[in-house]
């Protein structure tokens, strides 16, 4: 093997197809739409939905109700038993120190601790929310729980 054919034929940028440049191109004439019919025609693609000639879909399934989630709070909610993990003894637990440790990732309204496993670690933790559990076992372990507005 020659250590040039390796990359003989492998350009970098594909040149773009130039039709309708005549007949030696192979893109002559019709430019590669074929003859007559929709497709060949100025302007010619489908709307999104479209099904041919019969009933489209969206036409076909009821639409019933609303849906109220796209106006609600999202709540980013955290186990003690994560915070039990991830932080260490006499840590303050808030919005910041939580994202610097990967623990609040995306876009969200509020923060809840909820009460799910064990806290063994004594912790300052201020967030929006908490739940009653969480709450207690937050200040059996010897720490506080604060609420941010």
């Amino acid at each position: 093997m020659i250590i040039d054919d390796v990359h003989r034929g492998i350009q970098k940028n594909k040149n773009r197809k130039r039709v309708g440049r005549g007949p030696g191109s192979g893109h002559g004439k019709t430019a590669g739409r074929g003859h007559k019919g929709f497709y060949s025609r100025r302007g010619a693609s489908r709307r999104v939905g479209f099904s041919g000639g019969q009933m489209p879909l969206a036409r076909i399934i009821a639409k019933r109700g609303f849906n109220n989630n796209q106006f609600a709070d999202k709540v980013l909610a955290i186990n003690v038993s994560v915070l039990d993990v991830k932080f260490q003894n006499g840590d303050t637990v808030n919005p910041t120190t939580l994202a610097e440790r990967g623990l609040a990732k995306g876009k969200f309204d509020f923060i809840k601790i909820l009460g799910d496993g064990e806290l063994s670690k004594k912790l300052t933790v201020q967030v929006h929310r908490f739940s009653k559990s969480a709450e207690k076992k937050i200040q059996k372990a010897g720490g506080t729980a604060e609420t941010l507005s």
